[in-house]
């Protein structure tokens, strides 16, 4: 068993390869995570407009978008466009697919955390002259996103889980690296170190939203 999964000569030779695809896959978390926020934020504040022209088309993008796999969508962006002449490489394709995707999750967040924030939040900023745009970025957004903390953070964890979907575009992330150490070594330990690594780097983020979830329910009661 450890000769198979846990050969220390194959993971000293994979190692820096594995490091190389760990140095990626924070580049592309990095990318994705602030991206998917934006939409989401953007998404957010047009839900507070309150004109059926403006309310459905936004709706039917992000039930579609949250609907549509992103790894379907990932594929159709790298395999499909370039039959109608636009080819954005492994990179642009992840980093589009995953703005559609998270940024509907993301919105979808903010929403709920915009909605629990009281109405009267809004009318009392705009009795000191703010304008409703003002009065929703800086009084109504920071109170919806500590409301709802805990979802973001879940959100951005598999966000970051995500990314290993960017392996199937050959986009050389810590998955894809660690399948190309494994087909050159004929051993599963890559593999193994990958899944360490992944843990490694998520589990403090997995500790930080059970403390804030504690949180919330004791503030609850």
């Amino acid at each position: 068993m450890i000769e198979t999964f846990l050969n220390a000569a194959i993971l000293k030779a994979a190692w820096p390869i594995l490091l190389a695809g760990l140095g990626n896959t924070l580049a592309l978390s990095l990318l994705v995570v602030p991206l998917g926020l934006a939409g989401g934020v953007v998404l957010a504040l047009l839900s507070t407009v309150r004109v059926q022209w403006v309310r459905w088309p936004l709706m039917a993008w992000v039930d579609f978008f949250r609907a549509f796999p992103p790894l379907v969508l990932l594929i159709f962006l790298y395999a499909g466009l370039p039959f109608a002449g636009l080819e954005m490489g492994g990179f642009g394709c992840v980093a589009v697919a995953f703005f559609l995707n998270t940024g509907a999750y993301y919105g979808e967040v903010l929403r709920a955390g915009i909605e629990s924030v009281p109405a009267g939040q809004i009318e009392a900023a705009r009795s000191t002259g703010l304008s409703r745009l003002q009065a929703l970025a800086h009084v109504v957004l920071p109170q919806a996103v500590r409301n709802v903390m805990p979802d973001l953070l879940s959100n951005t964890l598999e966000v970051v889980k995500l990314t290993s979907l960017a392996s199937v575009v050959a986009l050389p992330e810590l998955l894809f690296q660690a399948r190309q150490a494994q087909s050159l070594t004929y051993n599963p330990t890559p593999i193994v170190a990958a899944a360490v690594i992944y843990f490694l780097l998520l589990w403090p983020v997995v500790r930080l939203l059970s403390r804030l979830e504690n949180r919330a329910l004791a503030g609850r009661r």
